[in-house]
């Protein structure tokens, strides 16, 4: 235990400040994070289904590559391409990858499900967390401090959720939230992650948002922290409904001590674009 703990420890210390960095440099050295976590996180979601039966299709890591480059030429800061050009570029991405698995896989290889698995991979582990350049850009005349602050906001929220939650749970124990997908997760700990999550949303933009110039409403803030609390638990729950049919323990190896990258990314995946839906809505990016 304190072997595994001192690997969990080592991969913080290196992801989160890689993470702040990446946020703060922005651009092009934030664009190919994204695309080589969305190409890894493709990869072990092809594991997954490879686990079942079904072979993705290569062309998936080029899809979970290219959307995060998509969202960042069409903002201002990017270059301003037209949302239309972008949209074309995805639709012969995904013309290219039926044809191909079309062409190249007979029905007895399931071609309608790997083209099925190979889009579902790449706009999951590609296009979710690339919408964390619409919060590094928003709209406004943020520099790269307020915008940096503003981007790191839903991974605060998921962080502290995740450590509360499993604090809760050790503390508290009781029944458990869903036993045949995550043994170890309980109804207090699920709720003690929700109300961090939306304690750590005010705090958040009382002491970090409001003094960097982003004021943010108290029903953002409300709705920021329950959408992370709760929808970036059930991410965690998708993804381990997901290796339970795949008959895998974790998604991948390449954290020590963490799994794989869907196993670090699977809250954010559904955080990041909740939470930037909820400031789009009021208007702040």
């Amino acid at each position: 235990m304190p072997h595994q703990l001192a690997k969990r420890v080592a991969v913080a210390a290196i992801g989160i400040p890689t993470a702040i960095a990446a946020i703060y440099l922005g651009g092009w050295i934030l664009v190919c994070l994204l695309s080589g976590l969305g190409v890894l996180g493709t990869h072990e979601f092809r594991r997954l289904a490879q686990g079942r039966g079904s072979f993705p299709a290569a062309p998936s890591y080029a899809g979970a590559a290219l959307f995060p480059v998509l969202i960042y030429l069409s903002l201002p800061q990017g270059g301003g391409l037209e949302l239309r050009f972008a949209v074309l570029i995805a639709a012969f991405w995904l013309i290219a990858l039926s044809g191909l698995v079309s062409l190249t896989r007979s029905p007895e290889r399931s071609p309608f499900s790997a083209t099925s698995f190979s889009v579902a991979a790449a706009l999951y582990a590609g296009g979710l967390p690339a919408t964390i350049l619409y919060l590094r850009y928003p709209r406004g005349e943020f520099s790269g401090p307020e915008a940096t602050v503003l981007a790191l906001f839903p991974l605060v929220l998921t962080w502290l959720c995740d450590t509360l939650a499993m604090a809760g749970g050790a503390w508290f124990r009781g029944p458990k939230l869903a036993p045949r997908l995550s043994p170890g997760k309980t109804w207090s700990g699920a709720l003690s992650g929700a109300v961090g999550a939306v304690a750590a949303s005010l705090a958040y933009g009382h002491w970090v948002l409001a003094p960097m110039g982003i004021s943010l409403s108290l029903g953002e803030l409300w709705a920021c922290g329950l959408s992370a609390g709760i929808l970036g638990q059930l991410g965690d729950l998708a993804e381990s409904s997901w290796k339970r049919e795949a008959g895998v323990k974790d998604s991948g190896a390449l954290f020590p001590g963490h799994g794989g990258v869907l196993d670090r990314l699977d809250s954010l995946y559904w955080n990041i674009p909740a939470v930037t839906l909820v400031l789009l809505l009021g208007g702040t990016v």
